[in-house]
């Protein structure tokens, strides 16, 4: 991938906000994290609390503006501490309140230096940004921060400050507040490796795991194909491990290609392959006979291989009622389906259906 690709996929990435939370809660980070995000808030309050009446801090005693700062910094450490985790969109809303708090709080000090330092705050928020959020969500941010940093810098330039010294401070801290759209993408790029299988460049067991619930989410209908190259032990053993890769290296640039853009296709194991995609029951079997047919299809020079297919489909048009399956019960379904092909002895495909078949003389209630 070249550098403009990257950078585009980076810039278009949505983020799975959900997978994120459920990662860090499977490893029990999330509670600790909760935790130091409510003291960053209560370590607002008390300085809030502290510099109030001061010649630093905002006119009157203690003013509205220090009421604020403090009631502020009290809710948002009582709100991470007291409430589950946010959804995605409250995230963001009280990200953009904090920005914009900082902001407007910091102006209100008479000292004008002092007050330019409110704006190192707002890398916490970006850091917070860069691993939850978007590209696209942090640069809303770093515009706003840049915007402050300006406002911040001709305050002091004009209130009697010197000129050097607000460039001087400008400066320092637009690069303190621009660093974090590269600190999020290295992480981005970490993140994308960890979930990517450097053989075949498709998404690993992680990445599927994180790429399939977005899928389900978007489609009423949700087809999972997985692939088990038949006799590949064979392959390795008689022509050498370098063919095999080889061979492992065609069958997922033939699946990528074959399965369309609309498709999340993974290495999930050593000769395993998993293709998901919008499908209704009524093409799933065609889809996958036609990915098997593909899989077997012979390179000039290569080895030919065929695959067991198994295929798992829930279709919620055809069963408005039935709950519907968890990603993880669509995995083993279909791989439950690709043991039976393989026992039948392979190159062939067999279906399971997770929505149950409506009888229409005798109806039943599948909710």
């Amino acid at each position: 991938m070249n550098d403009s690709k990257t950078l585009r996929a980076w810039w278009v990435d949505p983020v799975d906000y959900r997978w994120l939370v459920r990662t860090l809660a499977a490893r029990s980070a999330l509670l600790p994290l909760k935790i130091l995000i409510g003291i960053a808030g209560a370590g607002i309050a008390v300085m809030g609390a502290v510099i109030a009446g001061t010649p630093v801090g905002p006119p009157g005693s203690p003013g509205i503006a220090s009421t604020i700062g403090v009631l502020s910094g009290t809710l948002w450490a009582l709100r991470w501490w007291l409430l589950r985790w946010p959804s995605k969109t409250e995230s963001l809303v009280l990200i953009a309140c904090a920005d914009l708090l900082f902001t407007v709080e910091f102006l209100q000090l008479p000292d004008r230096l002092f007050g330019a330092m409110g704006a190192v705050l707002l890398l916490a928020t970006g850091s917070y940004l860069s691993y939850f959020h978007s590209a696209r969500a942090l640069a809303v941010h770093s515009a706003w921060s840049l915007l402050s940093v300006v406002v911040f810098s001709v305050r002091i330039a004009t209130g009697g400050g010197d000129v050097h010294l607000a460039v001087a401070v400008g400066l320092l801290l637009a690069s303190v507040v621009t660093t974090v759209p590269a600190y999020q993408f290295l992480y981005w790029l970490l993140r994308t490796e960890s979930l990517s299988d450097p053989l075949t460049e498709l998404l690993n067991r992680r990445g599927l795991e994180n790429r399939l619930p977005q899928l389900m989410d978007r489609n009423p209908a949700i087809c999972v194909i997985c692939f088990d190259l038949d006799r590949f032990k064979r392959v390795n053993d008689t022509w050498g491990h370098r063919i095999g890769d080889l061979v492992l290296v065609r069958t997922a640039r033939r699946l990528r290609d074959a399965a369309g853009e609309m498709a999340v296709v993974a290495r999930t194991g050593g000769e395993e392959f998993v293709v998901a995609a919008p499908l209704a029951a009524a093409a799933a079997r065609s889809e996958a006979e036609r990915l098997c047919r593909v899989v077997a299809e012979p390179a000039e020079g290569a080895v030919v291989v065929t695959a067991s297919v198994g295929v798992a489909v829930f279709d919620a048009a055809a069963c408005p009622r039935c709950p519907r399956p968890t990603p993880d019960r669509l995995l083993q379904s279909a791989d439950a389906a690709m043991y039976r092909a393989k026992q039948s002895g392979g190159n062939l495909v067999a279906v399971e259906e997770l929505t149950p078949p409506v009888d229409h003389d005798h109806p039943t209630d599948s909710a």
